[in-house]
């Protein structure tokens, strides 16, 4: 992960978390099926409708990434009981 990359992280959670507090950066890495991809693996909610939302919020952002600098990023919602165990 480069500089630049990592700014555009920084920025991404700080937008999801002000929307959902509850949602914790786990970790950064690459997708095992493509180098170019990185999966960002967060907690989720906890309820599934506002994990969803989550989830739509995250995907328009990571959307707009794409377009402006070329970066596939992913958001990954990990349950809380599971993200525990990483």
């Amino acid at each position: 992960m480069n500089l630049k990359q990592q700014e555009i992280i920084e920025d991404l959670m700080a937008r999801i978390k002000r929307r959902y507090p509850e949602v914790e950066l786990i970790s950064v890495q690459k997708s095992p099926e493509s180098s170019t991809t990185l999966w960002i693996d967060v907690t989720a909610p906890e309820d599934e409708d506002r994990c969803n939302e989550m989830r739509e919020f995250a995907s328009e952002l990571v959307a707009d990434i794409q377009l402006d600098y070329g970066y596939h990023m992913l958001i990954m919602p990990i349950p809380k009981m599971a993200a525990e165990l990483v």
